[in-house]
């Protein structure tokens, strides 16, 4: 569609361009992962453990301060998905974890 397009949208029930309603549903799909203080965060970014966390079926304890380097968004608000040295796909919670 062009610019020129305008179309209904129905949950404002208001006529607009084809472009601006495809960017607000774009804005609507993108999923804000928040770390226990607050910090708004993305693929690729590095995180420490704010408390010891017990791991199920690894047998280990990841302590406080432990440095997460490059995390994964999963899609939920609430999980990321990590690498660390000897435990196969592991996902933190992110009220867990502080932006470095």
């Amino acid at each position: 569609m062009s610019d020129d397009d305008y179309v209904f949208d129905e949950e404002s029930g208001e006529w607009m361009p084809a472009s601006e309603l495809a960017a607000k549903r774009a804005a609507a799909d993108m999923i804000e992962v928040r770390d226990a203080v607050g910090n708004v965060l993305a693929d690729g970014d590095q995180v420490t453990l704010i408390k010891d966390l017990d791991v199920k079926g690894a047998g280990q304890t990841l302590k406080r301060g432990t440095l997460i380097k490059s995390i994964r968004l999963t899609g939920d608000p609430q999980e990321i998905d990590c690498k660390f040295d000897g435990i196969k796909g592991l996902v933190l919670r992110a009220e867990f974890v502080r932006k470095r």
